[in-house]
């Protein structure tokens, strides 16, 4: 083979749903003929993949691991495959690839070797917190992980706070799980109370929760994010 494979971007679940309710047929597609994976963990991509195509032959599928644990020396010769002439997948754990995902350093790495990625679509919660929320969505910014050191958060929120009343920008950010009730908590005490504040969880699940207020009157919400992903998103329009 002389040609280069192509690097398709396939989206996953973000939850425990059947991935068809909510993915077209152009990723079911995709899976059917790939044989060639960069993941963040084999065992959930191994998964994922039955799940869409259930008479999948898994001793046939060739898998590297991209995550928190993997070096950039590493990352070069996941590409392989596609030099070969092979079509891959990249398959992150939840939602889209490379979208806070470590999969953004493959896509970077074809796209100086000329491969054509293709990416497909599926949910990212970020685009789908931020659609559902009434918030800016010609003005955003999303910042990952804000500092888990509470003087350090309580600056960052409050210059997150500014930027977005000064910019009219809707600032999107996210926390793990175990910790989203105290840091509902910490937005309602740091916060100003006209600040407009969106909770967006278990999007595309049964037991999905998105509401947007002012702070002042998530005071009175009782909502229990507890282990439950969750993408926060902020508005200050008011002048104070």
């Amino acid at each position: 083979m002389n040609q280069k494979g192509k690097l398709y971007l396939i989206p996953s679940p973000l939850g425990a749903i059947q991935p068809l309710t909510i993915l077209p047929l152009s990723v079911k597609m995709a899976v059917e003929k790939i044989n060639h994976y960069v993941v963040e963990h084999e065992k959930h991509a191994r998964r994922y993949i039955k799940s869409i195509h259930s008479s999948k032959n898994l001793d046939k599928l060739h898998f590297s691991q991209i995550n928190k644990f993997t070096s950039p020396e590493e990352i070069p010769a996941m590409l392989q495959p596609l030099y070969d002439g092979y079509d891959m997948g990249i398959i992150s754990d939840a939602g889209c690839p490379g979208i806070a995902d470590p999969g953004a350093q493959i896509v970077a790495l074809a796209h100086e070797n000329n491969i054509r990625v293709i990416p497909l679509v599926g949910p990212s919660s970020i685009l789908l917190g931020l659609m559902a929320s009434g918030l800016n969505g010609q003005q955003f910014a999303f910042h990952g992980y804000l500092p888990i050191d509470r003087k350090e958060r309580h600056q960052e929120l409050k210059k997150l706070e500014r930027q977005s009343k000064t910019n009219n920008q809707t600032q999107i950010f996210i926390e793990t799980p175990y910790r989203n009730t105290q840091m509902l908590e910490f937005l309602i005490q740091t916060l100003h109370p006209t600040t407009l504040l969106c909770v967006a969880c278990d999007l595309t699940l049964p037991t999905e929760f998105i509401h947007t207020a002012p702070v002042e009157t998530w005071k009175k919400i009782k909502a229990d994010l507890h282990k439950r992903p969750a993408v926060f998103l902020l508005l200050s329009e008011a002048d104070y």
